[in-house]
């Protein structure tokens, strides 16, 4: 039970570093080209707290926590959000290059992240006993949050953040017809998250897109982190190399 507990915050914990450090960049990069808004609102915080969704950062993310851990003893997966920072787009110079902005802060800034906890794998070695052990494990999943949130987040649909960055990259006519889709948007990845794969499952067939995508996308991401920071050789005990 206490190596269930442990483990259950070894993965809970970055899991909310990088929900909070990624509505927290929204806010900043907001702040940084002219809008108060998040400051105003309480939301220009790195207290957890402050970005909160019951469902999106509670619930969820605990319910895949808890059953993966029971049934896999390992986090494969995590999903979930947080409170969306208010920005008032009205208030920069060019609202929809400047929604482009702030919508990127928030992967990116998941990514500096994920390079930082790479950073911290060189300090594992002069660890002494169950230490290294239990934070080579914090080290995994707190790359693995990050990853896999800021790849999520790229996905090029509204409202997620690759959703509002095609907006700003678009063409205006397009980009006024896919920023309409932010109503819908999110329903159409619960769908493609929870109900289609279950859905496919139950008919016999094994159809998970975008679980498929990120594990895809996740890997290469590793690799990549690890050797920007210097740590190539890290893939083999993180990623389960022979």
């Amino acid at each position: 039970m206490i190596g269930l507990i442990l483990s259950f915050l070894l993965a809970a914990v970055p899991t909310i570093i990088a929900i909070t450090l990624h509505e927290a960049a929204h806010g900043y990069a907001a702040l940084a080209m002219g809008d108060d808004t998040a400051r105003q609102a309480g939301r220009l915080s790195l207290n957890p707290l402050a970005h909160v969704d019951r469902v999106g950062t509670i619930l969820l993310p605990g319910f895949l926590l808890v059953s993966q851990l029971l049934t896999l003893h390992r986090v494969a997966f995590m999903f979930g959000w947080a409170k969306p920072v208010p920005v008032s787009a009205w208030k920069f110079r060019d609202p929809r290059r400047g929604m482009m902005v702030v919508a990127a802060a928030g992967p990116a800034m998941n990514f500096l992240l994920a390079w930082i906890g790479a950073l911290l794998l060189h300090v594992v070695p002069v660890l002494h006993g169950g230490m290294q052990g239990a934070v080579l494990q914090f080290l995994f999943y707190f790359m693995l949050a990050n990853i896999v949130l800021g790849a999520f987040n790229l996905i090029p649909l509204p409202p997620l953040d690759g959703g509002r960055i095609a907006v700003g990259l678009l063409p205006l006519a397009l980009a006024r017809r896919w920023a309409r889709l932010e109503r819908y948007g999110i329903v159409v990845v619960l769908l493609l998250l929870f109900v289609v794969p279950a859905l496919a499952r139950s008919a016999g067939y094994a159809f998970d897109p975008l679980r498929t995508l990120l594990g895809a996308m996740a890997e290469p991401a590793f690799r990549l982190v690890l050797a920007l920071a210097g740590q190539p050789q890290a893939g083999t005990a993180l990623l389960g190399d022979d």
